[in-house]
């Protein structure tokens, strides 16, 4: 197994994967017939922000693990010739440029399917084909970190310089590490973190520290060596994060602690908080959206 250990073995990151298979449940009704990742973040659905983030820290080809009904994520970043006509004939030219954002070509998109909903351990797995013998990048579009600088771009800086495997990590408080994937530190300066284990799901009391993972990863392509036993975890599902702690000690593995804020869209609490930070953070809404919340208040 490679340990990708001195500077020459580093790999540059090339592909990411979206793990976009989920029904969605702490939205419905509104994600009855349209994907959760389809909900719009101030201008952009979810899933154009995780794609822009990729995109701007370099990634050149972006893999959607979708589910039943979830053709609208395909729909989204394709050419539509009727619309950008119309857009012409009127001269829109700042709507044109923000629809181009969207706009991915043919062979830089792929689709598989994850037919059974397993696990993230196993969205990961349904990949495995389209990544083959690279490291990957894996982004969670419920997770949105916002700051100048994407959160997968500072951790490209990180892997770039040592190779192996990173993850972006935070701070939650010891009551709340029961929710995450929570890592064990080998050391720690402040930005970079050494991790010597990671534990998913754990009861507080064994909680080895209170930093946890977030939806942000470069990995090492040995990972789908584990994730192929189908091996189930924490609520019974197939856990990438008792796939990545085995890679722990083969393969240098470190923790970024990223700069942004940042917001768990995957409930409606954080994404209508996701809402009002991005409201607040565009030049033509702010000044409205403040008067408007002292208003409120």
């Amino acid at each position: 197994m490679s340990t990708n250990t001195s500077q020459n073995t580093i790999r540059p990151v090339r592909k990411a994967v979206f793990p976009v298979a989920g029904l969605g449940t702490r939205f419905l009704p509104a994600t009855k017939v349209m994907p959760k990742e389809m909900l719009t973040l101030n201008d952009r659905p979810l899933i154009q922000h995780a794609f822009e983030e990729a995109r701007d820290a370099g990634i050149e080809e972006f893999i959607f693990v979708t589910g039943r009904q979830k053709e609208m994520l395909e729909e989204h970043f394709d050419h539509q010739p009727e619309l950008m006509r119309t857009l012409e004939q009127r001269g829109k030219k700042d709507i044109i440029e923000k629809v181009k954002k969207s706009e991915v070509s043919e062979a830089q998109l792929f689709l598989t399917r994850q037919a059974k909903p397993l696990g993230l351990g196993h969205a990961i797995w349904c990949a495995k084909k389209l990544i083959g013998d690279e490291p990957f990048a894996i982004i969670l579009p419920d997770d949105v970190i916002q700051h100048k600088q994407g959160c997968l771009s500072q951790m490209m800086d990180c892997y770039n310089e040592i190779g192996g495997n990173v993850v972006a990590v935070k701070d939650v408080p010891k009551d709340q590490t029961f929710k995450y994937g929570i890592i064990d530190p080998a050391s720690d300066n402040g930005k970079k973190v050494g991790i010597k284990g990671l534990v998913e799901k754990p009861d507080i009391a064994d909680a080895p520290s209170t930093l946890c993972v977030i939806g942000r990863y470069i990995l090492q392509p040995e990972v789908f060596d584990y994730l192929s036993a189908f091996e189930t975890g924490a609520g019974g599902e197939i856990q990438l994060t008792d796939s990545m702690a085995k890679l722990i000690g083969k393969q240098p593995f470190h923790g970024v602690r990223f700069d942004g804020d940042h917001f768990d869209c995957g409930g409606r609490n954080g994404f209508i908080k996701a809402n009002i930070a991005y409201a607040l953070n565009d030049p033509t809404l702010k000044d409205d959206i403040q008067n408007f919340i002292k208003s409120i208040l």
